[in-house]
């Protein structure tokens, strides 16, 4: 019957990790670049698209660099935690960009990304997920430039490790429902 006490321990050390990431992400990023916090997912670095991209598209800005280096650093500091990234948009219709819609440029983006940690910071691919959510989950009105212009994000979710599956088919359903993403 030690298997209880042992999975409880294994639960406050992941809530630990996660409280020092959090910690470590506060320190290193500025209010202007990211906001961070706790929901049902796990541990939310909030990136608003001004930080890294132009408006309609899907390639970093050489200023998204120095944010995602600092983001990359403290991921690497939790190598063994799931990582979500997720794409989201306002609910304006594409026009001229050449994105379909605004699931496909919201995808295009968590993959731009999830290839820039992979790629620069050498976090293994099998732990982050890329899901682009379009204009499905605002967090702020649509109605004003201003709550549009908080809606269209990128987040970065440190995933608690019993989630990771259930994230990981999420994912999946959304990707199925999503155009494909391509550079």
């Amino acid at each position: 019957m030690t298997r209880a006490p042992e999975r409880a321990s294994k639960i406050e050390e992941e809530a630990d990790e996660l409280r020092r990431a959090k910690e470590l992400l506060e320190s290193r990023l500025s209010s202007s670049e990211a906001s961070i916090g706790y929901d049902e997912r796990g541990l939310v670095t909030r990136l608003l698209d001004q930080v890294l991209f132009d408006s309609g598209k899907a390639q970093l800005r050489r200023g998204a660099y120095p944010v995602l280096d600092k983001v990359g650093k403290v991921l690497q500091e939790v190598p063994d935690q799931p990582i979500g990234v997720e794409g989201h948009t306002d609910n304006v219709p594409i026009r001229v960009s050449g994105w379909a819609s605004n699931a496909e440029l919201s995808l295009a983006r968590a993959n731009a990304v999830l290839d820039y940690l992979a790629e620069h910071h050498r976090i293994d691919r099998s732990r982050l997920m890329a899901v682009g959510y379009g204009e499905d989950h605002p967090i702020a009105s649509n109605d004003t430039a201003a709550g549009r212009q908080k809606n269209r994000r990128v987040e970065i979710v440190i995933l608690p490790k019993a989630s990771g599956d259930s994230y990981e088919a999420q994912a999946r359903r959304q990707a199925r429902e999503s155009t494909t993403y391509s550079k």
